[in-house]
């Protein structure tokens, strides 16, 4: 369809209100879609981020707390094994 004017085109021979509307619409939905996905996929990274650093810092003390079970048990056995020993030699 070829048009005199643009004022024509605009007018899309009365229906031009109800077509530039609907593209509007359009338009604005589709750019809400797209600046919500954007945020949501920066929440998504930082909440991975977060998770990561936390599960960081949990394997670190459990780490702390393996390495202090294990010097209190290697302090323990080797406190009972020179008590069997002395016990043996009196």
């Amino acid at each position: 369809m070829q048009f005199d004017s643009f004022s024509a085109f605009l007018d899309m021979g009365g229906y031009g209100f109800y077509v530039w509307l609907s593209f509007g619409v359009s338009t604005a939905l589709i750019l809400a879609l797209i600046f919500s996905s954007i945020m949501g996929h920066k929440q998504v990274i930082n909440n991975i981020a977060i998770r990561q650093q936390r599960d960081s810092k949990l394997r670190q003390l459990r780490k702390q707390r393996n390495d202090i079970k294990t010097k209190t048990t290697n302090t323990t056995n080797t406190t009972n094994t020179t008590n069997t020993t002395k016990e043996i030699t009196e």
